[in-house]
């Protein structure tokens, strides 16, 4: 065997997307080039550049980092968009960073994102956390066109566009527990309780609370025939050091929804909907620019409905105040692509068939059958009354600032307060409200996942393979200062609620609630 020529070779790595063949290629030009007596010098030569003492070896780790490659999970459009973010920006507090102009921003973000925030404040936002971006990204899960990752003491949630390119259509920060500052948030509290919660329920609420630095959070639990259980943990206000109690009212962001879903479902046992009818057919105050969106449609999030950029308001507007007469359509169709403005139509669609203001018509039709007697929609916020928590947002440094007293602007989708007890209540008794058949239909996947893994029936979100009598069917959503989750086991309807008084991720709370609460069947 010839000996290598005596010279220094450099070190180099394996690429992300190996290819054997192209090394073979390039061990071939060197012979030819003359750089080699052999083509087996050229090809040990090559593996040595790369670390690796043969050929045979240098073969055996490109079919291993092919092998893992194709295993591992591919990089989706929204996590692409989400490092130019952060390779952008982390740099902003340095000097001589010049901000991206507004066109370079309109490659990353969506032009309806760029429209509710502008270029400016936008930029100003990320450039705030500059920091934050220069530590390791780390992601905690990822679908195609949605990512969640931690950098520092923030959790991201990124959401794309449907179509290409794919570009944000959401953005959101939510800090960690452990960088939030206010001590009222860590300091121990007996947590009280309504019922009969289990004990583990209680350790749960307790250790929550200070891990997520919440100033509030409430836990509810039950079944259809037997009462709620309650677990009320922290300070209804931290100023006036309110404990929180059970019967607490809290907004409920994007939960208002499931009562406008059943409020709608309601009307077509009645006969007075029609699930497979264009949703024009019955609107009267607004219109979709699309006639072919059917109410199905619209409570399957498959319509493709634009939303409004405007969430609180110091009073509640009209639809056509809100959207304009005629509502745009220029989300995907087809496919499941949430949309709080499909919901607000219906909200409108429920006015316009029963000839009564949205909020009249769903406590009628949903709220008082029930028994949901401590629920209300205010119109202004002195309508919240007393017995309501506040809500919090958190400062760049960790500090709590009370959230402005303001009402929902979308009524149908985040306008009700309601109490832990009052959301079992629906959990467990909206099914009594309609026939069988349909109440089994709204929990029956009735569309394919869209690009973000999202199956949903009529009005719930479902497990993915979700299909009477297994899994678990959800609903939520969060605000900027509250977060709101029910589940419901869909054999048994054996459920329990999250609110909380400041925006925090939810994963580990819910996880845990599912062993403790949901335990011994399909969850």
């Amino acid at each position: 065997m010839r000996s290598l020529p005596s010279r220094t070779l450099p070190s180099r790595t394996l690429p992300a997307r190996p290819s054997l063949r192209h090394l073979k290629v390039e061990a071939k030009r060197r012979l030819a080039a003359g750089e080699f007596a052999t083509l087996h010098d050229a090809q040990t030569a090559i593996a040595r550049e790369h670390g690796l003492p043969s050929w045979a070896r240098l073969k055996q780790s490109c079919d291993q980092a092919s092998a893992d490659q194709a295993s591992a999970p591919q990089e989706g459009p929204a996590l692409a968009h989400l490092r130019w973010v952060v390779g952008r920006f982390s740099g902003a507090d340095q000097p001589g960073w010049t901000p991206p102009d507004e066109d370079e921003l309109a490659g990353h973000f969506d032009d309806r994102f760029l429209a509710a925030i502008p270029a400016g404040a936008l930029t100003e936002a990320i450039a705030g956390v500059a920091p934050d971006l220069r530590t390791e990204l780390v992601v905690i899960r990822q679908a195609p066109l949605e990512v969640q990752v931690q950098l520092a003491g923030q959790r991201y949630v990124a959401v794309g566009a449907a179509g290409p390119p794919h570009r944000l259509v959401g953005l959101r920060g939510f800090m960690l527990g452990d960088r939030i500052t206010d001590p009222r948030v860590k300091a121990p509290r007996q947590a009280r309780t309504l019922g009969e919660p289990p004990d583990e329920i209680v350790a749960i609420a307790t250790g929550a609370r200070a891990e997520l630095g919440l100033p509030a959070l409430l836990l509810a639990g039950g079944e259809p025939g037997r009462g709620p259980w309650v677990v009320a943990a922290g300070l209804a206000d931290l100023d006036r050091e309110e404990p929180l109690e059970p019967g607490h009212r809290f907004p409920l962001p994007g939960l208002t929804a499931l009562v406008t879903a059943t409020a709608v479902l309601r009307l077509t046992a009645e006969g007075r909907l029609d699930l497979d009818a264009p949703a024009n057919d019955q609107l009267t105050t607004v219109r979709l620019a699309d006639d072919s969106v059917t109410v199905r449609d619209l409570l399957r999030h498959t319509g493709g409905v634009d939303s409004s950029a405007e969430l609180y308001a110091d009073s509640v507007p009209e639809l056509n105040e809100l959207m304009g007469p005629v509502i745009a359509c220029s989300g995907p169709r087809g496919a499941v692509w949430p949309s709080n403005g499909g919901i607000c139509v219906l909200g409108q669609l429920i006015a316009d068939v029963t000839g009564m203001p949205y909020a009249q018509a769903a406590a009628r039709l949903v709220l008082d059958p029930l028994g949901m007697r401590d629920s209300r929609f205010p119109a202004r916020p002195e309508d919240i009354g007393p017995g309501a928590v506040t809500g919090y947002t958190a400062t760049p440094d960790g500090a709590l600032e009370a959230f402005p007293a303001q009402v929902s602007a979308q009524q149908a989708v985040a306008g009700l307060w309601s109490t832990g007890a009052d959301l079992i209540r629906l959990a467990t008794g909206w099914p009594s409200l309609l026939p069988a058949a349909l109440a089994r239909e709204a929990l029956t996947p009735q569309a394919e996942p869209g690009p973000a893994g999202i199956r949903v029936g009529l009005g719930w979100l479902l497990d993915s393979g979700t299909a009477p009598p297994g899994g678990t069917a959800a609903h939520g959503g969060a605000g900027f200062e509250a977060v709101t989750l029910i589940r419901s086991r869909v054999r048994d309807r054996r459920c329990y609620v999250v609110l909380t008084s400041r925006a925090v991720t939810l994963e580990s709370l819910d996880d845990g609630l599912r062993r403790a609460w949901l335990k011994g069947g399909a969850a």
